[in-house]
């Protein structure tokens, strides 16, 4: 990879890996799983990767198409490439505020994360019995000191990381994280598949029964697969075009686009393999929904022979999951504000460290102290932010990105191909110019008005 003029990756493979390790997250060991389960299992997987191919894919093209070209952040980015006197720069700014909102709790998981790694590492939960995992959780919920603790912890070495610039802090930490995590989830898969009953979980998981896809309803599984396959390569706030800005031009972006999306499905199919064989090993239901990760899996482990080994890995596993897209999203914040204010790196790093830490913590309340404060129907704080960005900025900037790439208002569908298609690799035929312009934006606007209501 050559570099520009702030940087760039070392290597291509660590664009790849830095790439995925942004869009690997939260939701692809945590969410998907017990998405799958609430919604049938292998029907949904199906659905899941259609709807990954035919509308992840060309969106994160476009993000890297932006930043490859403008060799900017998205407010410079869309600046550099729309028309004189159009305001397409405007979602570059609602696009930062995106990017600080899902940091403001994603740290905070992240930290339930490392907090549950040294849990088992310590061998906390061997003194445990039998049900009391959930006491332990709700534990963890109500103490600010514990859980402000492991959030600041996440902060601080994220931004330590990323001192040590892009080629030396984020991509050898993210490819160190990520050949770790694919490492870690195989070990665990095959350990998985090893237990009695396992068979059964797997079936449910990867063989497509539509009777129970009936029994849920097909459009209910269609729209949960559509969001899933959407949000999980976390598109349509710039988080992935800083990464775009730091390419060379020597690969076609579809191909590489296709990589990391194939790398990111890899991760969630790997990991319902761990769990859904577990769930159906020890009796438990697959269709619990966000306590599956940090109730039912720690109970499985207390049961489980070596099961303080196997939880650590676990955790370490969730830990390199969440922690890769978090050094990935800070490196956005710190490139948005050199680039936007004229900072040095070093000024942008220090600024957003002391933000972060004190923006993080309305989340870390919101469990305990302030409890009491809801919005829209009762959502604590964290549930709030989360639907701010995943039911609005994302869904609704993706579909800006879409409109500027394919329409002449914007930069126009022809300097968009033109741009994805160069260097080799895998190219985007122009037949599909309709489908873009026509097709992907009524899918679109279904995940927004399907999120609103």
């Amino acid at each position: 990879m050559s570099e520009n003029s702030r940087g760039g990756f070392g290597s291509r493979i660590g664009f790849i890996l830095v790439s995925a390790g942004c869009a690997i997250g939260i939701g692809n060991v945590w969410k998907f799983p017990y998405v799958a389960g609430q919604n049938g299992g292998s029907v949904f997987v199906l659905f899941y990767l259609l709807f990954l191919i035919i509308m992840g894919v060309p969106v994160m093209t476009m993000e890297l198409a932006v930043g490859r070209k403008s060799r900017l952040t998205l407010v410079k980015g869309y600046k550099s490439l729309e028309k004189e006197g159009s305001k397409w720069h405007i979602h570059g700014w609602v696009s930062m505020i995106g990017n600080y909102l899902l940091m403001m709790y994603y740290t905070t998981v992240a930290g339930w994360m490392f907090d549950y790694f040294y849990k088992f590492a310590t061998g906390e939960f061997e003194h445990l019995e039998n049900g009391s995992a959930k006491a332990t959780f709700d534990g963890l919920m109500t103490d600010p000191i514990e859980m402000g603790i492991f959030t600041i912890i996440t902060v601080l070495i994220g931004f330590l990381v990323l001192s040590f610039g892009v080629q030396n802090g984020l991509e050898r930490v993210n490819k160190f994280m990520m050949l770790g995590l694919l490492l870690l989830i195989t070990v665990l898969a095959v350990h998985s598949v090893m237990l009695p009953g396992a068979k059964e979980g797997l079936s449910f998981f990867l063989l497509p029964d539509f009777g129970k896809a009936k029994a849920v309803g097909i459009h209910k599984v269609l729209a949960a697969a559509m969001n899933q396959a959407f949000f999980t390569l976390s598109i349509g706030m710039g988080s992935i075009e800083v990464f775009g800005s730091y390419m060379s031009k020597d690969r076609a972006l579809s191909g590489e686009a296709m990589r990391i999306s194939a790398l990111d499905t890899m991760v969630a199919i790997l990991s319902g393999i761990i769990i859904f064989p577990a769930c159906f090993s020890f009796g438990v239901e697959p269709e619990q929904g966000p306590s599956l990760i940090f109730v039912t899996l720690p109970e499985l482990f207390i049961n489980m022979p070596l099961g303080r080994i196997w939880g650590t890995l676990f955790f370490v596993f969730m830990s390199f999951a969440s922690f890769s897209t978090v050094t990935a999203v800070f490196e956005n914040l710190i490139v948005c504000l050199v680039d936007n204010f004229k900072l040095s790196r070093t000024a942008s790093i220090v600024i957003n460290c002391i933000f972060m830490i004190f923006a993080s913590l309305p989340c870390v309340l919101g469990f305990n102290k302030w409890s009491g404060v809801t919005f829209m129907g009762g959502r604590n704080i964290l549930d709030f932010e989360d639907f701010l960005v995943s039911n609005l900025i994302l869904p609704i900037g993706a579909l800006v990105i879409l409109l500027f790439c394919v329409t002449g208002l914007g930069w126009g569908f022809d300097n968009y191909l033109e741009e994805v298609n160069t260097g080799e690799g895998t190219k985007m035929p122009h037949w599909i110019r309709n489908y873009l312009r026509f097709v992907l934006p009524v899918l679109i606007l279904i995940i927004i008005i399907n999120g609103l209501v």
